[in-house]
């Protein structure tokens, strides 16, 4: 029991599990309604699109959340906008904007003398930096992502499954986007002094896709998800004590190599199952 327990026996261990759990919490219960919509490409785009306003921050000496939360209103802004006035697709539009958006934060960051280091911090976390007031932050912002989920419940439910019947039942499927689009700036915000603004794209889109694999209602989902997701944080810190890896990457991979393991023993068990089927028949 040593070994499970000996990586958390620091201070800044600790706050990295708490900070790294809340952030897991967050993410997972957004990235089920990415998942469910399919929208994990503009998932992985806003989390880019956050870049340049975390890295103005940086460079004004700014808070990074008042930053990142400005990026987030342009980057959706800037979508809607391309996609009104333009015949391009939505997926180009988000094309666009995920490498232009990276782009500039790091043209903004390159200003800096500190540049390699400010732009590693962004970019990939830096999960054992966390501090008490980040996590205060963060439980703020866990609070608001599961009580506004909680209130639009059916709406979100409906839009996953047909925008149009959500308009025929006065659901109001443009407001109910517009907010999961806060919600997953929120999940971002709360999430990258953890996980970076990169890698949080793991703990947003992996638990929710490995819980679809293994749970068919979206209640146990959300709850199988955050499972994953906590669980995900607790090995990936431990796994980066004993190898020495990045602890923020680290925690991002487990749930991406635990959804190829799930969905390998999915199909062994369907091949097993098979011969038995038709020896039956």
């Amino acid at each position: 029991m040593d070994w499970l327990l000996e990586p958390f026996s620091f201070g800044f261990q600790q706050r990295a599990l708490i900070g790294g759990a809340l952030a897991a919490l967050m993410a997972s219960t957004v990235g089920t309604w990415l998942v469910l919509r399919g929208m994990s490409f503009f998932g992985d785009a806003f989390v880019h699109g956050v870049v340049p306003g975390v890295a103005a921050a940086f460079v004004l000496g700014q808070s990074p959340l008042l930053g990142a939360a400005l990026a987030a209103i342009v980057m959706v802004v800037a979508i809607e906008w391309v996609q009104r006035r333009t015949p391009l697709g939505v997926d180009t539009s988000i094309g666009l904007l995920f490498v232009g958006m990276l782009a500039l934060g790091v043209v903004i960051l390159s200003r800096l003398d500190s540049y390699a280091g400010s732009l590693t911090s962004i970019l990939f976390g830096d999960a054992l930096g966390v501090s008490w007031s980040d996590i205060t932050g963060q439980l703020v912002l866990l609070a608001i992502v599961l009580i506004v989920s909680l209130l639009l419940y059916r709406p979100l439910v409906v839009l996953s499954v047909n925008r149009d019947k959500a308009h025929l039942l006065g659901l109001h499927p443009r407001t109910t986007h517009a907010i999961l689009l806060a919600l997953i700036a929120l999940a971002i915000i709360g999430s990258y002094q953890s996980v970076g603004t990169l890698l949080v794209l793991g703990l947003l889109i992996g638990p929710p896709a490995v819980a679809s694999l293994l749970v068919r209602t979206i209640p146990r989902l959300m709850v199988v998800a955050a499972l994953i997701g906590v669980g995900s944080v607790w090995l990936g810190l431990t796994l980066s004590f004993y190898l020495g890896t990045a602890g923020s990457a680290t925690m991002a991979l487990i749930p991406v190599v635990l959804f190829f393991l799930v969905m390998g023993v999915r199909e062994l068990m369907g091949l097993i199952r098979t011969p038995r089927v038709e020896a039956s028949v």
